[in-house]
């Protein structure tokens, strides 16, 4: 075994290698950006290495100083976590050139699996069924659309490198094609330097199931059940289960060894996932599912697999690369009860799930109930650099249901303060019919997104509760004083009252609090003065709200001029509204503005001034976090300003174009 290895990546991917590695005895290297100087995994290795800038081409992808700093800190392998050069094959053979080992498949499976038209091609060779589609080399435009047309749409466009939903485009008419084939291409060069794609027939009730295969140096190869991975949004995976509902025994086994064979026709070694698209129309069926793509790495969504199958694959994956066999035979695995996974990313559901940045002001994962796999802590920032992901949240049980209603338990025992996530999102699709009856496809969270997005009912304590928080009257005091002692109320004729008005969920709202004592207040409205009080029998803040009503916990969090209230599993965040920003937009002027959501480059400007546009048409395209976002005109109008241009990059709330009122032409 090694006695001390590198990992090549960053955030929950670095630190999940780490814990394994730490409890075998492997001493860590991680490497580390100047952004990523003080995150998690830098904290958790024995060693770590500045390899560059924030901007992953300067560091997570420069494979040269990642390998020096292997050979600097006496590393003798290298794991590539799942990302970044995880699927490179000049990466590996630079680490094997070097006198490495690369903690992964060998560089020619790499290859044979990377672009996913030449690994169709072998896969349609070795007797594994494949999506109907054109997977070939010309990528003329016209030439691409009449394929197309040929298939028959709806249609997918897929980059031929590289994955995660980037570079994929659906497209239900011929009307709609040009214009995703130069989104899908933009994308695809971005993310993986190459924007060749292929068109593949667009299955209209798609389940994603993935088979975890794993190989030796020495001829044998098992698979470790399969994974269904259905729910996606903008084609990731948010939510992944083991094993698939409705996967019969044969079927199992059938695509199983369709998964063994593959990995053997391309001569494979250490952790891959070949994953399939079944036409869930009528249940799974071994006839109608199809070889979509292999990924010659070790995938998120891997912890379910080790919950079912008893494993570590990371362990597996370190001592198939020091040279041992496989841990267990194909006939020593088998599956026990299920687990499921969801995915807690810093993103806006209601927005298009656009991607959020940051600071984590709280957090709290409730991890003596569920796997927790991060990288961030409370006080962690949520960068523009990289991947969103806050956390993967893992429950097990013997059924599905139990497993499903453990998640759904640590969903809602989950806090977060600071930015918006998709926490409420994840509870309300665990708890949906159709996922709970396991009846789910590939786009279920589109048609079913306007009632997954549905802000929670707020509590009718939150604005009364914000108010208190807001005004400083739920400090942290030392340990063992009174956390509500510097404001008790006292007045020589009455109690203090305090008017507050607070931007919330639902706009402006106006609190009036009546201070009686530490922690009691009242709170004054049209109807009366409603009773409030706050206790800290222990760690946890109790609120008792009304009279008689039993108390209940809640968490008050003040952060960056906020307020965020959690109560009752919902959290709600307030804003002190400022007076002088107000006056300064209404004396702006210029009609509507069309603002950067994050910081981004922007990579394509389709409008100039004077331009007439209508509500709805795409004016920017920006790429931030490794995607491209769309900004849309938000009504007809005029192109007044244009304050940006193509390949400028811009900070988060810039102003990148104006529109002005059209006037009615005169009849």
């Amino acid at each position: 075994m090694f006695g001390k290895i590198l990992i090549a990546n960053r955030g929950e991917i670095a630190v999940r290698v780490i814990r394994t590695a730490r409890r075998m005895g492997v001493a860590t290297v991680a490497v580390h950006s100047d952004a990523d100087a003080a995150a998690l995994h830098v904290a958790e290795a024995d060693e770590a290495v500045r390899i560059g800038p924030a901007g992953v081409s300067e560091s997570y992808l420069r494979g040269d100083r990642i390998i020096a700093a292997a050979l600097a800190t006496g590393a003798q392998a290298i794991h590539p976590g799942y990302g970044f050069l995880s699927e490179n094959p000049d990466f590996a053979d630079a680490v094997a050139a070097a006198g490495l080992r690369f903690i992964g498949p060998p560089a020619s499976a790499i290859r044979a699996m990377g672009l996913k038209d030449a690994a169709k091609a072998l896969m349609e060779k070795a007797g594994v069924p494949v999506v109907p589609g054109y997977h070939g080399a010309e990528q003329d435009p016209a030439f691409l659309a009449e394929r197309a047309a040929e298939i028959g749409y709806p249609v997918l466009i897929k980059a031929r490198a590289g994955g995660g939903g980037k570079g994929m485009r659906r497209v239900d008419e011929p009307g709609g094609f040009a214009e995703a084939l130069d989104s899908a291409r933009r994308e695809a060069a971005s993310a993986f330097g190459d924007d060749a794609v292929l068109i593949e027939k667009y299955v209209t009730r798609p389940r994603h199931v993935e088979v975890q295969v794993f190989a030796d140096d020495h001829g044998d190869a098992v698979h470790l059940f399969e994974r269904d991975c259905s729910l996606q949004r903008r084609h990731q995976k948010v939510i992944e289960e083991a094993p698939a509902p409705g996967m019969s025994p044969e079927m199992r086994t059938e695509i199983g060894a369709a998964a063994v064979r593959a990995a053997k026709a391309i001569g494979y070694s250490g952790a891959g996932t070949v994953e399939f698209i079944a036409d869930g129309s009528e249940g799974l069926r071994a006839d109608r599912v199809w070889f979509m793509e292999m990924n010659t790495r070790l995938q998120v969504e891997h912890p379910v697999t080790e919950a079912i199958t008893g494993t570590d694959l990371v362990e597996w994956q370190l001592r198939v690369a020091a040279g041992e066999a496989l841990p267990a035979a194909q006939e020593d695995l088998s599956i026990r009860g299920a687990a499921m996974e969801a995915r807690l990313y810093a993103e806006d559901p209601a927005r298009g799930f656009l991607p959020q940045i940051g600071r984590l002001a709280h957090l709290a994962l409730p991890d003596r109930a569920a796997r927790i796999d991060s990288g961030v802590r409370a006080g962690d920032a949520i960068t523009p650099h990289y991947d969103p992901m806050i956390a993967k949240i893992i429950a097990t049980g013997a059924t599905r249901e139990e497993a499903r209603t453990r998640l759904l338990a640590a969903l809602r025992a989950s806090e977060i303060a600071g930015l918006v996530t998709n926490l409420p999102f994840l509870r309300a699709l665990v708890d949906h019919p159709a996922f709970t009856a396991g009846e789910m496809d590939t786009g279920l969270v589109d048609r079913e997104l306007e009632a997954l997005t549905a802000p929670p009912p707020m509590p009718e304590a939150a604005p009364a509760l914000a108010a208190v928080a807001a005004l400083g009257l739920a400090g942290t005091a030392p340990d063992g004083a009174e956390p509500f002692g510097m404001a008790d109320g006292f007045r020589l004729w009455a109690p203090e009252r305090r008017r507050v008005v607070l931007d919330g969920p639902e706009g402006p709202t106006e609190v009036v609090l009546e201070i009686r004592g530490p922690g009691r207040f009242a709170v004054i409205g049209a109807e009366g003065a409603v009773p409030l009080s706050l206790d800290r029998p222990a760690e946890a803040l109790r609120m008792t709200w009304g009279e008689a009503a039993p108390a209940r916990p809640v968490r008050l969090v003040r952060h960056d001029g906020k307020a965020t209230v959690i109560l009752d599993g919902a959290a709600t965040t307030w804003t002190l509204p400022d007076p002088i920003a107000a006056a300064e937009a209404a004396a702006s002027g210029g009609g509507d503005a069309l603002s950067a959501p994050m910081p981004g480059l922007i990579k394509l400007v389709s409008a100039a001034p004077g331009d007439r546009v209508t509500e709805g048409q795409t004016l920017i395209v920006m790429e931030a976090m490794k995607m491209e976002h769309r900004l849309t005109a938000p009504r007809d109008g005029e192109v007044l300003d244009l304050l940006c241009a193509e390949g400028s990059q811009v900070a988060e709330g810039a102003v990148l174009l104006r529109l002005a009122e059209v006037e009615a032409a005169a009849e």
